[in-house]
């Protein structure tokens, strides 16, 4: 993998780079960086700071474990099979983003409006999603074991064939969601709103 000069670094907050694919930038700090539309496709991102860059559109099909993402704007980004484990989302905003197939386990979403976001077939194990807004959410075939998403809005949602053993949904908006071929086993829905909803 390439590695960057401290000039580059500079270049790269101020947005005058965007073709960053296949970089080595652990650890880098990168908060408040102008990012949009960059390419970091593979790059290696172990625990880089982002917190509040703006990242929109930007391809982050990478290894991200461990990254600060707080208060990010990462509208229509592009997070497909990335490797976001252990990541902090507070009050980034992922209006459009796309997270299908990526390593969430460990990743902090709480309290954030997720709707209509695209969680197809990821790795959520373990998330805490407490209070996130997934209103229409595409969470289908998405891993949910063991992740909190108690008082979350999932109404609308589309939980077909997603694993949730373990799940805390208690108090979760559930109404008209699609659960076909969920496994729900040891799911916790105790004062869940499922109207609408068919458990069996």
């Amino acid at each position: 993998m390439n590695e960057l000069k401290s000039v580059d670094i500079l270049a790269i907050r101020s947005g005058k780079i965007k073709l960053l694919a296949n970089l080595h930038l652990p650890g880098v700090d990168l908060a408040g960086s102008q990012l949009s539309e960059a390419d970091f496709y593979q790059a290696y991102l172990l625990g880089v700071n982002f917190a509040g860059a703006n990242l929109r559109q930007a391809k982050l099909r990478a290894n991200l474990r461990g990254a600060d993402f707080t208060g990010a704007d990462l509208r229509g980004a592009d997070f497909r099979n990335a490797d976001l484990r252990g990541t902090i989302l507070i009050d980034a905003q992922l209006r459009e983003a796309s997270f299908a197939g990526a390593f969430l386990n460990g990743a902090i979403f709480n309290d954030l409006d997720l709707s209509g976001i695209d969680f197809r077939g990821a790795d959520l194990r373990g998330v805490n999603l407490t209070r996130a807004n997934l209103f229409q959410a595409e969470l289908s075939s998405a891993n949910l074991s063991g992740a909190d998403l108690s008082q979350a809005d999932l109404e609308e949602a589309n939980l077909s064939g997603a694993i949730l053993r373990g799940t805390n949904l208690q108090r979760a908006n559930l109404f008209c969601a699609l659960l076909e071929q969920a496994d729900l086993t040891g799911t916790l829905l105790t004062d869940a709103c499922v109207e609408g909803t068919p458990l069996a």
